[in-house]
């Protein structure tokens, strides 16, 4: 894959602190860079122009509230695409994705992959910096999200993962129902409902060290909600189809 023909898709809200760094880490690749900026309040858009006009690689999608990270995604798709690009990157901008895996996960659609998903959670896979209860909490959402769903997808919830463009194209990420981080949830779901090749490539997660984490108990509890709807709907189906 000709590395301009992929872009890394990194959506920000009040993440000043780290891209610089990032954004030098991802177009050492020679990727290109899409950041889409949330109206942060800490310059980030701003500093995110001045990256741009320095770097043909660099670009910037400015919206004009924090809607989520499902909108924000669901806007650098169709920039993406409109642009050219034919894999599309999603990653975290605060380090806890390493740039160094990039090309592995480019690796895995040149291979084959429709959808490539950095997993902390098949062999190899490792989350170095979690206390027990907070990676024992995460397998759990994850195994509740496999079971409901039907999905042998181990790490659903994952932030970091490439899409061939044909194959993104075919996915209803214009219509999702997650604006958190449910979003990862509903677009792998989605990718096992089209037939479309999974992967789970080993990543090592590490806990960002610069600003703040946007998680929060209102996005836990969206895609606990959702999860919880989705699997009764797939039952639901399966009912009618047994009584037809």
């Amino acid at each position: 894959m000709p590395p301009d023909r992929v872009t890394v898709a990194i959506p920000t809200y009040n993440e000043s602190e780290n891209l610089p760094d990032i954004s030098t880490a991802v177009t050492a690749h020679g990727y290109h860079l899409l950041v889409v900026d949330d109206s942060s309040p800490d310059g980030t858009g701003e500093l995110a122009d001045r990256l741009a006009a320095e770097d043909p690689l660099i670009s910037v999608l400015h919206r004009p509230n924090k809607e989520g990270l499902g909108p924000a995604y669901a806007a650098a798709f169709d920039r993406a695409l409109a642009d050219g690009a034919e894999v599309v990157i999603e990653m975290d901008a605060d380090f806890s994705h390493d740039p160094a895996d990039l090309p592995r996960l480019v690796k895995a659609i040149d291979d084959g992959a429709d959808l490539a998903i950095g997993s902390r959670y098949v062999p190899g896979g490792s989350t170095p910096d979690w206390p027990v209860t907070r990676r024992l909490i995460s397998k759990g959402g994850n195994l509740y999200a496999r079971v409901m769903l039907g999905i042998p997808t181990r790490d659903a919830t994952a932030g970091f993962r490439a899409y061939r463009a044909e194959s993104l194209r075919a996915l209803p990420y214009r219509e999702a129902q997650a604006s958190g981080y449910a979003f990862q949830v509903e677009m792998a779901m989605r990718a096992h409902e089209t037939g479309l090749r999974v992967v789970e490539v080993p990543i090592s997660f590490r806990d960002r060290t610069r600003g703040t984490s946007k998680m929060g108990t209102g996005i836990v509890m969206e895609a606990m909600r959702l999860v919880t709807v989705w699997g009764w709907q797939r039952a639901a189906r399966r009912v009618r189809s047994w009584t037809r």
